[in-house]
């Protein structure tokens, strides 16, 4: 026999819509809209996409001006943290692996990338902004260079 203690019916009530509530708004990193998964293109007029065998390069397709490629093992960034100095106008590709799941943010283009543990993550943009702009991991809070567009 199942007998039902006084109250539990609200009790019940408002555990489920806490629980929805938490759901619907979740922690608040995923609402930052500069974040972009692998899949997805990054922010930014030049959409990043990573080559495969089939992919040629066509008049279409624009050749990257910069290639910066960036690994986190252990919490020590390579190649150590300085200055990367790029032209305005070129375009950039930022490449990072690590070995924990983060995210890659370059702050002034506010471009961002998921970057799962292990699985590189890129950020493709043209360097239209001059100044300093320091290149950092979200979660681990790692500078891993600063770019600077002259």
């Amino acid at each position: 026999m199942y007998v039902r203690a006084p109250g539990s019916r609200l009790s019940a009530a408002l555990a489920t819509g806490l629980v929805t509530a938490l759901l619907a708004t979740g922690c608040g990193q995923g609402d930052d809209p500069s974040v972009a998964t692998p899949s997805a293109a990054p922010t930014s007029a030049v959409p990043s996409t990573t080559p495969t065998a089939a992919d040629s390069p066509t008049a279409s397709t624009p050749t990257v001006d910069r290639e910066i490629t960036v690994t986190i093992a252990k919490r020590r960034v390579n190649p150590p943290t300085g200055r990367v100095t790029v032209g305005k106008g070129e375009l950039v590709r930022i490449t990072v692996t690590s070995d924990t799941a983060d995210e890659l943010h370059v702050h002034g283009y506010d471009l961002g990338a998921r970057l799962p543990a292990g699985v590189p993550g890129s950020v493709q943009f043209r360097a239209d902004k001059t100044g300093l702009f320091e290149v950092e991991t979200h979660e681990t809070e790692l500078v891993l260079f600063q770019l600077v567009v002259r």
